[in-house]
């Protein structure tokens, strides 16, 4: 288990059955890298993992 796992897994039982936009979701990222500017990278990385997922299902 990576340690990410455990922040993704309390994200799921905290917030599991909400719905959110992709704006909502885009300011938080927003608000976390102004806040903490050394995951700017990850956080780029990770929007543009998301923006593009879909571009292999053909």
């Amino acid at each position: 288990m990576y340690f990410t796992d455990r922040g993704l897994e309390e994200l799921a039982d905290r917030r599991g059955d909400e719905e959110v936009t992709l704006a909502w979701l885009a300011a938080k990222l927003r608000d976390f890298v102004d806040t903490n500017p050394e995951f700017e990278t990850a956080v780029e990385r990770l929007a543009t993992y998301l923006a593009r997922d879909d571009e292999d299902d053909d």
